[in-house]
């Protein structure tokens, strides 16, 4: 009945919620769940209290006429993005704005007013874009982005190049303003953690793989194809948040 969908989505998700930017303080609980590699009930009803999160899940699964909002093929258009994402018409996106996550109150006049426009150019409803294109943090923290919280809010995706016990030296190309534009900036190097306990997490983890990051938190191991995917919807967020920088 629980599925890989429910695995992944809590990878991604874990990470903010340790931080506690967003999702219900059971951090130890959802870490729980992932180091002894289990799925039920008690771990969906976690996930579905992401108040962010969990609605733009939910309409995914709605237009595509797919029952589960944790299903996997929803979980991987919102992180990481799919064809799914293209179904969710801007009619849709706008009521999701209002009615899920009530922007309208959230965001000050202006703001709403480019949300609204970027909706009305068919924005997709992929993590990237909330995040580039909603300045404001909607978790528990209303902070303004910056430019390095935006970096590591985002998916992002690098070539691991080094592992030591617990801990691995990833590539990536940080995003950074240059002339007011939100770009890529050269690869550098970061090493971050890949698990917190002795749980044997990415435990199957080798030189020269890409791998997907949340707050400097480690997700899962991408395909050439789940790369460029990622790459893609990033580039289409990127390029929305530019025109209002």
């Amino acid at each position: 009945m629980f599925g890989t969908g429910l695995t992944r989505c809590t990878r991604y998700a874990f990470a903010p919620n340790r931080l506690h930017l967003c999702g219900p303080d059971k951090s130890s609980e959802i870490y729980a769940y992932l180091s002894e590699g289990e799925t039920d009930k008690g771990l969906q009803i976690l996930l579905s209290q992401f108040k962010t999160m969990y609605p733009y899940l939910r309409q995914i699964a709605l237009s595509n006429k797919i029952k589960d909002p944790l299903d996997e093929r929803v979980v991987e258009a919102y992180w990481i993005g799919n064809k799914l994402l293209e179904n969710v018409s801007p009619r849709s996106f706008y009521r999701h704005s209002i009615e899920d996550q009530m922007f309208h109150k959230r965001l000050d006049k202006k703001s709403f007013r480019i949300l609204e426009s970027k909706i009305g150019q068919n924005a997709l409803m992929h993590h990237s874009f909330h995040v580039l294109n909603i300045m404001k943090r909607t978790g528990y923290s209303e902070k303004e982005h910056t430019i390095e919280s935006m970096d590591a809010c985002r998916i992002s995706w690098g070539k691991v190049i080094k592992i030591t016990g617990p801990f691995i030296d990833v590539q990536y190309s940080p995003l950074i303003l240059k002339n007011n534009k939100i770009i890529f900036g050269s690869p550098v190097t970061k090493k971050i953690a890949r698990r917190l306990g002795d749980d044997g997490t990415f435990d199957d983890l080798k030189i020269g793989d890409t791998i997907s990051m949340h707050w400097d938190w480690p997700c899962e191991i991408l395909t050439p194809n789940q790369t460029k995917r990622l790459e893609y919807y990033t580039k289409l967020s990127i390029n929305l948040a530019n025109q209002t920088l």
